[in-house]
Parts: C-alpha cells; structure tokens; sequence
C-alpha cells in the first residue's frame, strides 16, 4: 500500500511540474518580449501604431497565390528544402549578421540547387552573403538631391500636409530583368501598363520603385566561390542618380568633406544576378506525370533598401495613407525630378508590390518551357519562404529561440518537432520539482540535493553495521521474513551460520574488533553461502 501511494505521489509531482515548466516558459517569453516590437515580419497583422507599417504583411497577403512558408531556423537548411528550384526565400532586414556557413549555404541553394533569393537590407548585416556573389553593400545610407520623392503628414494636427524635404527618400525606376545601361538601346523609357503586368510581358519597360533611407550596392566582380563560373549573369535593375552620395554624418550637410561622394555607376539599389544552366528534377512535358531532369535557373536579388517591401510601401492604399503622394500631385517638384520624368508613359507609382511581384514571378521558373503544365500554370507549386530568424531577441527570450532553431535542426517533420518540446519540458520539470527524500546513503545521489555530502558514520557503529549485515544475509539466504528471523533461538541461528568466527561476530557482546578485523569478515560474509 504505502508503495503506490509513493506512485501516486511520483505521478502528480510530475503533472505539476509539466504544467509549472509550461506556464513558466510562456510566462518569460511573454514578460521578456513585452517591451520589443517586431518589425518586417510577414505574420505581424495588428501591430502598435506606426509599428504595422514596418511589417511585412501586406506583401504576405498580396502574394497568397504561391505556397507562403517561414523558417525560424538557420538558412544552413535551405539545401534540404524540396523544390528548392520552384522556392524563393525573402529575407528583409536581417537584423543579426549572417555566419560564413550560412553564407555558404545560400550560396549553393542558389548556384547548385537553382534556387531563388530576395535579400533587402541597408546595413552590413548582408555582407557575408554578399561576398559569395561579389556585391559590396555601402555602410552609410545614401541621399539623393534629384531623386528623391515628397510625402506629407499623415497623424497629428498637421495631417494633410506636405512635410519638409528629406533626401533620403529616394525613388527609382527598375527594370525586372534588364540592364540599367541597356535602357537606351532597348528603349527601356515606358512604363510597365497593366496589360504588360497581366501578360507578364515586362522585358522592355520599367516600373517605379520608392524606398526610405537607402544604402548603396555595387558589384565588385566574381565572388569569393566565382573565380571559375561563367554562369554568373549580372544586371544592375535599378540605380539612384549619380549626384547621390552617402550622408556618413547624418547631417544632410552637402558641405562637410566626411561626406562620399558615389559618383556615375557606383549608386545600384538592386541587383540581380542569375545563374542559368542548372539541372533540377521536376516534371516535363515530355514525361507524363513523372520525374525527369530539367534545365533551371538561380536566381538571386539584392536590394540596398528593406522598407521598400514594408506596408507603408508595398501596398498603395496603405502608402496613400501614409503620406505618398503621385507625381501628378499637388505637391511641386520645383528643384527637382519625379519619376516621370524618366518614363514616357504609364508612369504612375503602383505601390512597390506590383514591381516586386512581377519580379517574382520572372525569377520563378513559371515561363520556363521544361517544365510541364502541370506545374507551370498553378502558382500553389511554387514556394515563397519568409525568413524569421533574422530578428534580434531579447537576452531572455534566445535561448528559448535558438532551442527551437537547433530542434528544427533535428527534423522538419511537425509532431517529431512537439514531441521533442515535450519531452524537453518534461525533462526540465523533472529536474526541477521537490523528489520523495531518499535514503542518505553512500551510493545515493539525489538531484535536488547534490550540493550535501552524505552525513559521516560514527567508527563506533561500525561493528554494530558488520553484525547488522551477517544477520541480514543469513535471513535472505534462508528466505525467512524479519518476523521469522527474529523468532529463530540464537543455537539455531549459530547453526544456519556454522563458521566460528561469524557466530563471534554475531554473539560475542564484549569483544572489540579491530578495524583490520572487521574487513577480514566483511569478506567472509561475501563469501559466506557461496
């Protein structure tokens, strides 16, 4: 009986603990994040104030034909993803820098596998990455004195009205995959019309891009593993003007001399590189249904830029909320240029979700004549992965973090996932909840009380234990119970035992044993019976 009260007692211990570590975990995350707002995430819907239009999830929502994922894991994985020549991975204001690994990994999920990558960023938290493709991302952000665009207030008591200039607001306009020096051989001076974007027939026009507080990239030459591709296809799809330069004092002082100067070809703002020729396994029209070796191509895309995909630029309801205005406005561009005068039609300003998903959907392989139709015409086969790993957590909330990260590490598959959580919480409490005391002897080791050592024995009570031990071998070897043993006469014992030193050590009151002694018949009870 008192044997499954302590089962019982064991098994309630170990609900509560479950449920304490459970509470105590959600406890701190939520304690810990309380005071951080995340911002470019694609799953922030409902946001404080301002916050909402620093997310992601208009861009999110626009593009809800392709199959939306996220990874909280490193980027080391994208390797392991299937299709990885039908997936894009957005990562947008990576706010902790990227390891040689998984710059590496990037690298040949876009040049190996086929993959395709948007990454947007305007501080050097990209540059790992950037090296594998030979980009270089300038450190200060850039002003631009005749590509810059006008807003006006849109919360206070001065809503409705135009703000004051701020260079830093640059506009641009990006082809999706030509060449910026090629616009005048290819006449690149249209606007992309709605009929362009619905055919995709976007190859000889170009769109307007806005973006807030720019930094500047530029292509170097072959990467650090580019030495021997001729693959690597390199366009330059959008430039600032060349009177920009980067504000290294933050001061919009065109006078200091700490000011740098980018000058003509050094002001790219997105860059795209490809990487043809690439073998996949995927169906083609030639197959039926089945499997068969494609010709793919990777695709990657820098942007100096990350707010230019946030709400209050992707969506054009939102960025009229927020202030941005058309060319055509009432605002005057009196010193200097709005977009149009860059483009001979069509030049109104889309929001930067029509640019971007057209560029999307040409990096795709969904005009990619291999593939089968099968495939080709259902947007849902292709993937478009939005990286949540990049934000910074708080000093309480990363272990909690990269815990997950390194169980993600473990396996992909989503029970496998919870049921290592699971048992870690159920570890965890274990570890922490009060046991049943044990015994204190020698060989115990209690966890809850590992930092006691077990209480000295008295050398006086060591002959009393020696007895103590011969007494209790003799009554298991003759399988009596405490009570029976304690009935038997001591001549009945003394012949059960039979060895003349034993019965001494059993019945002698007065001898005093040595301690030599006692370990001589601590081997003579081991023996004993055998």
């Amino acid at each position: 009986m008192s044997e499954a009260k302590e089962g019982i007692r064991l098994e309630t211990w170990l609900g509560v603990g479950v449920v304490v570590s459970i509470l105590l975990s959600t406890s701190v995350i939520l304690l810990a994040s309380s005071d951080k707002q995340t911002v470019y995430s694609a799953y922030v819907t409902e946001a404080d104030g301002d916050y909402q239009y620093q997310q992601l999830s208009e861009m999110r929502a626009s593009l809800d034909k392709y199959t939306i994922a996220n990874t909280m894991s490193t980027p080391m994985l994208v390797n392991d993803w299937r299709e990885p020549h039908r997936t894009t991975l957005v990562i947008v204001a990576p706010e902790k820098p990227f390891d040689m690994a998984e710059a590496e990994a990037i690298h040949d999920f876009v040049t190996e596998k086929g993959g395709k990558v948007i990454l947007a960023a305007d501080s050097s938290n990209a540059q790992r990455v950037a090296n594998q493709f030979g980009v270089q991302f300038f450190e200060y952000p850039i002003m631009d004195m005749d590509h810059f665009y006008e807003v006006k207030h849109f919360s206070g008591g001065e809503a409705g009205t135009q703000a004051p200039q701020n260079q830093t607001n640059v506009w641009t306009v990006a082809t999706i995959n030509q060449d910026v020096s090629q616009v005048d051989g290819l006449a690149l001076n249209t606007g992309c019309t709605e009929e362009n974007l619905n055919s995709h027939k976007t190859d000889n026009c170009r769109m307007p891009v806005l973006m807030r507080s720019p930094t500047a990239i530029q292509v170097l030459g072959p990467g650090a593993n580019e030495a021997e591709d001729v693959r690597r296809d390199v366009k330059v799809l959008a430039t600032a003007s060349d009177s920009a330069y980067q504000d290294v004092l933050g001061t919009a002082d065109l006078r200091s001399e700490l000011n740098i100067d980018l000058g003509a070809g050094q002001t790219g703002l997105i860059i795209r590189i490809d990487y043809p020729g690439i073998k996949a396994m995927d169906i083609n029209p030639g197959s039926g249904d089945r499997l068969d070796e494609v010709e793919v191509t990777g695709s990657i895309v820098f942007v100096a830029n990350d707010d230019a995909f946030a709400d209050h630029l992707w969506d054009l309801p939102t960025a009229l909320v927020t202030g941005k205005d058309q060319c055509q406005s009432e605002l005057v561009y009196a010193d200097h240029t709005c977009w149009n005068s860059e483009l001979s039609a069509s030049s109104d300003w889309k929001g930067n979700g029509a640019y971007f998903a057209e560029l999307i959907h040409d990096m795709s392989e969904q005009e990619n004549d291999e593939l089968s139709s099968l495939i080709k015409l259902h947007p849902e086969k292709f993937y478009l992965v939005f990286d949540e790993s990049r934000h910074v957590t708080s000093t309480l909330t990363s272990p909690f973090t990269e815990a997950m990260g390194a169980i993600v590490l473990l396996t992909s598959d989503a029970w496998l996932k919870w049921l290592i959580v699971l048992n870690l919480l159920a570890l965890l409490s274990i570890a922490i909840m009060v046991v049943p005391e044990k015994e204190n002897w020698r060989h115990v080791f209690d966890l809850t009380r590992f930092r006691e050592r077990p209480e000295k024995l008295d050398p006086g009570t060591y002959q009393l234990r020696v007895r103590q031990a011969l007494m209790e071998k003799v009554r298991i070897f003759y399988d009596f119970t405490k009570e029976e043993m304690v009935h038997k006469s001591p001549p009945e014992i003394q012949a059960m035992i039979r060895d003349p030193r034993l019965i001494e050590l059993a019945y002698s009151q007065n001898r005093i044993f040595a301690p030599e002694e006692l370990r001589q018949l601590l081997q003579a009870i081991r023996r004993w019976g055998k």
